[in-house]
């Protein structure tokens, strides 16, 4: 049930960005019966996150990457490019739990703002917990980004993501390292929110590094 949910809607033409149209975020709640949460949730992500309204926790409190290489397919879902491992790509450690790694996705401009401000690009890396005795399994680090240096990952990627352009096709890509993606910064932000698209739910665990 919680890698269908991941999966969201794959298929954009089911939801779009336009706030004014029938099919923009204040009627995602309204298109489908599993999409209530997008309308009705107390939780939603994504929000502004902001040292006056959440804690700031320094990554030695608890944020342990453990990554492994693995295969992995790219795929642009029309909202976002995804790629995704088809192997054991590790997991991350949080206060104690451990969360595998499912697949990471970037979005243009930024979903969350941070202190006000909207950047340039934003990386989510899903996660799911193996532990059926954790009352929310989903867990998703974000990464905000401005446009600057190349992204070691990013440019690894490029050939693939401009062949896919224009295209629902998903390609191998081969072994990707997950530890390329630096996720260590110095502090970062936690919050309880949701899914930022279809089926919106929530019970999602979000951990946004500071650093950009």
């Amino acid at each position: 049930m919680l890698q269908h949910e991941l999966n969201g809607a794959e298929d954009e033409s089911e939801f779009d960005y336009d706030d004014g149209g029938p099919k923009g975020p204040s009627r995602w709640g309204e298109l489908k019966e599993e999409w209530r949460a997008c309308k009705t949730g107390e939780m939603q992500s994504p929000v502004d996150v902001s040292s006056r309204r959440m804690d700031v926790i320094p990554n030695s409190a608890g944020l342990t990457g453990n990554y492994k290489l693995s295969n992995a397919t790219i795929v642009n879902r029309g909202h976002d490019v995804s790629l995704k491992w088809v192997g054991d790509a590790g997991s991350v450690r949080i206060n104690g739990t451990d969360y595998d790694l499912q697949q990471c996705h970037w979005h243009s401009p930024s979903e969350h703002t941070v202190n006000g401000r909207r950047y340039d690009m934003e990386l989510h890396m899903v996660h799911i917990s193996r532990d059926p005795n954790v009352e929310n399994r989903l867990a998703v680090i974000g990464l905000v980004f401005r446009i600057g240096q190349p992204d070691a990952l990013l440019s690894k990627l490029s050939r693939g993501i401009t062949s896919i352009a224009g295209t629902r096709e998903e390609i191998s890509v081969g072994v990707i390292d997950p530890g390329e993606i630096k996720i260590g910064g110095s502090r970062y932000y936690r919050y309880w929110g949701s899914l930022t698209v279809p089926p919106c739910t929530e019970g999602v665990l979000w951990i946004i590094n500071e650093e950009v």
